[in-house]
């Protein structure tokens, strides 16, 4: 497989001022496969350490930060003779090693000709409860499930990719059939890279399923192993509420839809443990496109995702057949699969900040908000071809918006007030802007 995060790895290799790199990002997205396979391609050795494996290491760091003494023990044990320019060092699970990643300024500022990259599932609980991190010594490098380019190159599919790329909309037409059938594919399968795999390899949607479920299982699993015991079961009752907050026409989040009665002090504890742990993602409400739109944000009003569109599928348990040939009785959760697959697209780019707004006296409301480069992008996201969007001009027309955009499996096509833009482009949006084929 192909990741296109092995690209910003070989950007931080080649900086001059070169910090260690911290990954963060869900169990299972693929974190150690990434760390390993650019050493693979990069350099000449690999010295790797799992602090979850290794328990015999995590006293490592809790005498001292003496630097060639912690190299002198990761020698040993990984039987890697460590060259500084020619091996990386992987650190992984840091969180459970004590005083790991605080060894990483040390790493820095004494021996900063090391390269060294660590990661950590449950790495932003850590952060947020116990462990602090050397502030302006470490960089930090997202990772999330994969895209639907990358899950395109995954399935051999690198010529389609390059067309879409190429934003050759009229020739796109003619592939139109091929485009909707793989995206209802990645609805599916969703971006975990072991389901990915999986897909390819077997075309079995059995099997991806069943893979889906072990995932959902080990988050599961994790509530009871790493959170709070007296947190464990609001944590379980929120997580599992996820698709049915999703599946209502509004799609804000609402406390009593967890159990009757509650309030959001009752789950803010659980809340953030999930959202720590990169499984859910808050987009909050903005009650005016104004900039900068964290300005206007509404710290009591939010739409809450998952970390991946087929994991949702899983938990609401959507055969294959239906997803693909579709059912007027699944229409209202196509819609929430919909948003999640196009929120995890816009989360590929650091660049965006992603919001959604809605009226205060009517039900009109925008999916997302998408700031970028001083500006605001309102996008309205559509399951099908129906282009209706009611919201989105009326949204236009009460703040004289410039840009819009309407995503759906509808083709390319450019209107005097929005822009329609394919789904299996959204990934474009910046892109799009930039070239001044579109809305200017």
């Amino acid at each position: 497989m192909e990741r296109l995060a092995l690209h910003k790895l070989k950007t931080w290799k080649a900086e001059p001022d070169r910090k260690p790199l911290i990954i963060r990002g869900a169990r299972q997205v693929g974190k150690t496969w990434l760390m390993k396979e650019f050493g693979e391609r990069e350099y000449s050795g690999i010295a790797y350490i799992n602090f979850e494996s290794s328990k015999h290491l995590r006293n490592l760091f809790l005498d001292d930060f003496h630097i060639p003494r912690i190299i002198t023990a990761i020698q040993i044990e990984t039987g890697v003779r460590i060259e500084a320019e020619n091996t990386l060092i992987i650190l992984d699970e840091i969180q459970e090693a004590p005083g790991a990643i605080t060894s990483l300024k040390y790493f820095y500022e004494n021996t900063p000709q090391y390269h060294v990259i660590s990661a950590g599932s449950l790495l932003g609980v850590a952060l947020h409860q116990k462990i602090s991190y050397p502030v302006g010594k470490v960089e930090f490098l997202d990772l999330f499930p994969m895209s639907f380019p990358e899950f395109l190159m995954a399935t051999d599919q690198q010529p389609l990719l390059e067309l879409i790329e190429r934003m050759d909309w009229d020739l796109l037409k003619s592939f139109k059939g091929k485009l909707v059938l793989f995206l209802r594919y990645y609805y599916y399968v969703g971006g975990m890279p072991e389901a990915v795999n999986s897909f390819v390899n077997r075309n079995d949607f059995q099997q991806v399923r069943k893979i889906q479920k072990d995932i959902l299982t080990a988050y599961d699993n994790d509530f009871s192993k790493h959170a709070p015991l007296n947190n464990v079961p609001r944590i379980r009752m929120l997580w599992n509420s996820i698709p049915s907050q999703l599946a209502k026409e509004n799609r804000k989040f609402l406390y009593k839809v967890v159990k009757t009665g509650s309030r959001a002090k009752d789950y803010e504890l659980a809340l953030n443990w999930l959202s720590d742990s990169g499984l859910v993602h808050k987009i909050y409400r903005v009650s005016k496109p104004g900039f900068p739109l964290k300005s206007y944000e509404d710290q009591g009003a939010f739409k809450l995702f998952i970390t991946d569109v087929g994991l949702l599928g899983a938990m609401g348990d959507i055969d294959v057949r239906t997803l693909l040939e579709g059912n007027v009785i699944f229409q209202e959760f196509e819609g929430a699969l919909t948003e999640q697959y196009v929120l995890q697209q816009l989360l590929t780019d650091p660049e965006l900040a992603i919001f959604y707004w809605s009226a205060d006296r009517s039900t009109a409301e925008i999916d997302f908000l998408v700031q970028y480069s001083g500006r605001v992008i309102p996008v309205e996201v559509k399951a099908e071809e129906n282009l209706r969007a009611k919201s989105l001009r009326f949204f236009c027309q009460k703040y004289d918006t410039q840009t819009a955009i309407r995503t759906s499996m509808s083709d390319y096509r450019e209107e005097s007030w929005m822009t329609n833009l394919p789904l299996y482009a959204i990934h474009l949006l910046t892109q799009l802007d930039r070239s001044n084929e579109s809305f200017g």
